[in-house]
């Protein structure tokens, strides 16, 4: 049952109820409606991909009420600085380096060293965003590879029973999602057009390069077959660790590792891709500092998340050069 709320107080209190609580809310922003969880409840992520469907972990976007809110979490390079004054709150979306100690899930940046952020402008969005008081990661409120919605009818529509509530704001004003915009690199990259015109970017900090960043360093996914690689070599479908291996567990492990890391005891899908990403981090630091050489990793359904989960995997298992 998906509750359909009322952007004043009430509805206001019991969306930032349910965000709080680790549910998911799709709620109004100036571009389309966003299906909102509490981006550093790596369970509260998962639960958003699932509800979309989405086949793959892709970086998702953190929405903050204020630019001093998003800056905390990410490092603001001077053309940052400039274009959060051009056009925050508003419909542009910047990819930054995350600071150290950032409390967002691994899961929401599909463990990545950037993070996506952005201000949306619409009041309702930006008083629950202050009322919540945590980043809300808030993909397009829609089924995976469906028209994105921009009314609250469009979200029940494709959401109606897989969401927890939807924050009733009427359509959205812009109705296209809004500009990303990678600041990682030594030029700005457009990663996707939007809101916000690369014209009107421009003006403010001059020449903005179009396509994809450099293979080398991806900020996007799916621009390599072996990305989200640890340093370790990835040995996938083990059903127990090698001498010189350490263990990712799914389910009750075999004996025997030396470096173990759960994803899931219980076989919880949801709760090993909140795991997913710091698993693999964990074991890759203790596994070289134990002078191990490679990670097995016990088999994962290829079903529901799942399918994603061993994207993933297959990934950090692909063949380095």
């Amino acid at each position: 049952m998906t509750d359909k709320l009322l952007p004043d107080a009430a509805g206001l209190a019991r969306a930032v109820e349910l965000l709080r609580g680790g549910l998911l809310v799709a709620f109004a922003t100036e571009t389309v409606y966003g299906l909102g969880g509490d981006a550093t409840d790596g369970r509260a992520v998962a639960a958003i991909f699932a509800a979309k469907g989405r086949p793959q972990f892709n970086p998702l976007i953190c929405h903050y009420p204020d630019a001093a809110s998003a800056f905390a979490h990410v490092a603001a390079t001077p053309a940052a600085l400039a274009l959060a004054g051009a056009f925050w709150p508003g419909p542009l979306t910047l990819v930054l380096r995350r600071r150290t100690g950032c409390p967002v899930a691994l899961l929401a940046a599909a463990g990545l060293e950037t993070l996506a952020v952005r201000v949306p402008a619409h009041p309702d969005a930006l008083a629950l965003l202050r009322a919540v008081a945590r980043p809300v990661a808030a993909p397009s409120a829609n089924r995976s590879g469906a028209v994105s919605p921009t009314t609250a009818a469009h979200v029940l529509a494709g959401l109606a029973g897989r969401i927890d509530a939807v924050l009733d704001s009427g359509p959205c004003p812009v109705g296209v999602e809004s500009t990303v915009l990678d600041l990682t690199g030594p030029r700005p990259v457009l990663l996707r057009p939007g809101g916000v015109t690369r014209e009107a970017i421009a003006a403010v900090i001059g020449a903005v390069d179009s396509g994809a960043p450099p293979a080398a360093a991806p900020r996007s996914p799916g621009l390599l077959a072996s990305h989200y690689a640890p340093a370790l070599p990835v040995r996938l479908a083990a059903r127990a660790a090698g001498a010189d291996e350490a263990l990712l567990a799914f389910g009750p492990p075999p004996g025997g590792a030396r470096a173990v890391f759960q994803l899931s005891e219980s076989g919880d899908l949801a709760e090993a891709a909140a795991n997913l990403f710091a698993g693999l981090r964990a074991l890759d630091e203790s596994g070289r500092r134990l002078g191990l050489r490679g990670i097995a990793v016990m088999p994962v359904p290829d079903s529901g998340l799942g399918l994603a989960i061993n994207d993933r995997l297959q990934r950090a298992a692909a063949p380095r050069d």
